[in-house]
């Protein structure tokens, strides 16, 4: 049994990546290819069918992808945009369970108000992974990734929160608004605190004890985990545990790793939560057959698609009114807010509404749902639940991720006028450090620049690159360097870098140069084209 259930998984890992390879060559974003790969695979005659086990989902894949979320996320952007974010992630969600709620009521046979809250607590939240991967490569101002990623942190608990309450309150049949209300304020504050709590442990034992890089990447790993676990285990959001312990650790990481500590860890992340956003998704399109087979005839495919496409239309229009009335209300009634709105545009507003795709918190949240009341009986429509749920899923998920990157070519987002170009922003960061080390040197190293033949030589270096950098700097103010002229800068530093790379693998046949060196100069190299790929000076 166990030698069938790892090769099962070895099976998905290794179609997941050639799916992504086949995603990447036809230029269709993963999260939506594998969705329909697993669409297509899952009503194959004679593949076994794959449970999606709620709890593993919640358990072994939502905290991982939380915290690299929220290591991710910058600080500084989230604190700029927190009444935006606020009002997306906590406001949006509750107004959409809400108006899904009493939209089911009206238009779906049978659908209590409880049942509506639970389906709308189920649908509400975006997802981020899905969002972030499909504009992976569109040019777009920073706001909008700014307001995406902040709203993805928080949207995931207070949706679930809604979910539990609903959930509560069609298993018990009791519902009070005022309890809800404040339970709602309890389990996410301390959910908070808990998170914090953990996250002052691990930043305690990352500071004090003697780590090395290995270490601190399996510490990074048991982090999320041990924020959620304990979190739930006291009833509280184990979400905001995650989140708001990542954003704590992420603040401190240059305290707490060192340079090679922080290249591993951000490594290892990446492939470890690649592989797993690749597993969630293919999933989705595997368990709709189940999903099908459990409608059974009580309510007509025809009908339950009907269903789920209208609450998928309901979903983007409540998106729509709630962004362009609180953006433009906030502005009206907070100057401060101007500053945090400069930099949306009506085009960023479309953007954004477009981006809310739902993904796994909502396909896992709907199979977390109970087969049974406490009385026994069985729980009722919760095959049309988890049906409504997956076409939200695929319809916000498929129709508008394909069309987005051809929206946003379509509005020609105007860019920022009130920051300095990315280019620019590096150049003169990299300016200031020079200059920096410049002066130190100056400061405290005055004799040895003057009597130290390597220090004579590495001051001379700064300075010119301190000169080429305000060159440069210089000519980007005055137009005299366009696109164009980059771009061949950047595939000539590109292209020299491969050369080297090339006389490396060389080297490596003479046996006077010792294996760790040579490790070393092409570690150095990769982080130049890294460097070189990213940002142009």
């Amino acid at each position: 049994m166990l030698h069938d259930n790892l090769i099962l998984i070895l099976v998905l890992l290794l179609g997941v990546t050639i799916l992504v390879m086949i995603g990447h060559k036809l230029k269709v974003s993963y999260p939506i290819f594998l969705v329909l790969s697993g669409l297509i695979i899952g009503f194959v005659p004679g593949i076994p069918h794959i449970f999606v086990d709620p709890d593993i989902i919640f358990l072994l894949f939502l905290p991982p992808l939380l915290y690299e979320a929220a290591w991710t996320t910058s600080w500084k952007d989230f604190w700029e945009y927190k009444g935006a974010i606020f009002l997306m992630a906590v406001g949006l969600v509750l107004i959409t369970s809400i108006a899904v709620a009493y939209a089911s009521v009206a238009f779906i046979p049978g659908f209590t108000l409880a049942l509506g809250f639970l389906l709308g607590g189920i649908v509400s939240p975006p997802d981020a992974i899905a969002a972030s991967t499909v504009l992976k490569g569109v040019k777009i101002p920073k706001t909008i990734n700014s307001l995406l990623e902040g709203e993805s942190l928080i949207n995931d608990a207070s949706s679930l929160i809604v979910f539990k309450f609903a959930l509560a309150a069609v298993i018990t049949g009791n519902f009070v608004f005022q309890d809800a209300a404040l339970n709602f304020v309890v389990v996410a504050g301390f959910g908070i605190l808990i998170g914090l709590g953990i996250g002052c442990i691990f930043y305690a034992i990352h500071r004090w004890l003697p780590t090395n890089e290995n270490i601190d990447t399996v510490l990074t790993l048991l982090t999320p985990y041990f924020m959620y676990i304990v979190a739930e285990h006291f009833k509280v959001s184990g979400v905001m545990a995650v989140v708001s312990g990542g954003l704590f650790l992420c603040s401190q990481s240059h305290v707490i790793l060192t340079p090679n500590s922080r290249v591993k860890v951000n490594a290892v992340w990446s492939a470890t939560t690649f592989m797993m956003n690749g597993v969630v998704f293919i999933l989705i399109g595997l368990a709709l057959p189940d999903i099908v087979a459990g409608l059974g005839s009580d309510y007509p495919l025809k009908t339950a698609i009907g269903y789920g496409v209208g609450i998928s239309l309901l979903t983007l229009v409540v998106r729509f009114v709630w962004l362009f009335t609180t953006s433009r209300l906030t502005r009206l009634v907070n100057k401060k807010t101007r500053v945090r709105y400069q930099g949306m545009t009506w085009h960023s507003s479309v953007v954004i509404v477009w981006a809310g795709m739902r993904g796994v918190v909502s396909l896992a949240a709907a199979l977390s749902v109970p087969l049974l009341l406490t009385d026994q009986t069985a729980f009722p429509l919760r095959n049309l639940i988890l049906f409504i749920t997956f076409v939200v899923i695929l319809v916000t998920l498929v129709f508008q991720g394909l069309s987005l990157p051809f929206i946003i070519r379509l509005l020609k987002i105007p860019e920022n006028t009130f920051k300095l170009s990315e280019q620019e922003q590096s150049s003169q960061i990299r300016l200031r450090l020079i200059d920096r080390s410049l002066e130190r040197m100056q400061q405290n190293y005055q004799s040895q620049c003057i009597h130290n033949e390597l220090v004579v030589s590495f001051k001379a270096e700064l300075e010119r690159s301190l000169v080429d950098k305000k060159n440069a700097v210089q000519a980007m103010r005055e137009g005299k360097v366009d696109l164009q002229e980059l771009k061949v800068y950047k595939e000539m530093m590109v292209d020299l870098i491969h050369i080297q790379r090339h006389e490396l693998h060389l080297l490596k046949k003479d046996k006077n140069y010792d294996d760790d060196i040579l490790r070393e100069e092409e570690k150095r190299l990769d982080l130049e084209e890294l460097s070189s790929n990213g940002k142009l000076f």
